[in-house]
């Protein structure tokens, strides 16, 4: 049973981690019908900025990531308004391999800038754990919930109460409808992206603490999320979570008890499962598990 608790915990964390990395995809998906692949991108920016302004600069932690969100931000609107506003009304594939091609051009940069391959993020939280019940509850692992459960709460009040989310979720039904009330649907564009960039920061920064280093190969990890978004759903915040939560705790349970005990599948078995688990609920639910229904008129 313990066994069991350890893993739902540290499969928890990661599943934070996931949904936070799906968030980011399903707020510019929402809101643009774009699917963000230069996403992965923005993580492995963020978490080296977060490092530079830390550790380079010797800021504050805190202060650290919240430069290094102001600066992803300012850098997804001008991504979102040099490039991706040029491709408005051309076919999705095009968009998608814009995406895939501002990804591969990221990863370039960061490679020229920090060409360190494995970099610390000097966080507050260290190593320190805590064992309750025999569960062992480590800081990154706590701070990882806490923090996306932050972003989870900012998400929830801003397209709830705000103006801006109101227009972002009128602009999403209906982009038309939307511009003849007077909402700015190119404004709406640029800060879903600005969000996506921000939240982009807080996910490097946990998977950098979580694997104890940042290096090069963080925006695949990030692309790991991918699944989570499809099963919960492509325009779903709310399936982004539960979704990234599923695959987070699939792939440790996987580790923990399908890959010792059946080694013919192989080590790395558990970064397949979750994609097992994707088809298995697209087989039943085509649309995700909170996924909008398309309708259509006939």
């Amino acid at each position: 049973m313990e066994k069991f608790l350890n893993l739902l915990v540290a499969g928890t964390a990661l599943g934070s981690i996931y949904a936070l990395v799906a968030l980011g995809f399903v707020v510019v998906f929402k809101s643009t019908g774009t699917i963000n692949f230069a996403h992965g991108g923005f993580v492995l920016l963020g978490a080296y900025l977060t490092y530079n302004y830390s550790v380079t600069w010797d800021l504050p932690f805190i202060v650290a990531m919240l430069m290094a969100m102001a600066t992803m931000a300012i850098l997804a609107v001008i991504l979102e308004r040099l490039v991706l506003r040029k491709l408005v009304g051309q076919p999705a594939f095009t968009v998608i391999m814009v995406t895939l091609g501002l990804l591969i051009l990221i990863q370039q940069v960061q490679q020229s800038i920090w060409t360190d391959s494995d970099v610390l993020l000097d966080d507050p939280w260290g190593t320190d754990q805590w064992e309750i019940g025999g569960v062992v509850i480590t800081q990154v692992r706590f701070f990882t919930v806490l923090f996306a459960a932050i972003v989870v709460l900012g998400f929830f009040l801003f397209f709830r109460f705000s103006a801006w989310g109101v227009a972002m979720r009128a602009a999403a039904i209906d982009q038309e409808a939307a511009m003849a009330q007077g909402i700015s649907v190119a404004r709406v564009f640029a800060i879903s992206w600005a969000i996506a960039g921000v939240v982009a920061v807080v996910a490097g920064v946990m998977l950098g603490a979580d694997s104890s280093s940042v290096n090069s190969t963080l925006s695949f990890t990030a692309l790991r999320a991918f699944p989570a978004m499809i099963l919960g759903g492509l325009d779903s915040p709310l399936g982004a979570i539960v979704g990234g939560v599923i695959i987070g705790v699939t792939e440790v349970m996987t580790t923990g008890y399908i890959e010792p005990n059946a080694e013919w599948l192989g080590q790395g078995f558990h970064s397949v499962m979750p994609y097992v688990v994707m088809v298995a609920i697209l087989v039943v639910k085509p649309t995700g598990l909170f996924g909008t229904r398309a309708v259509e008129r006939v």
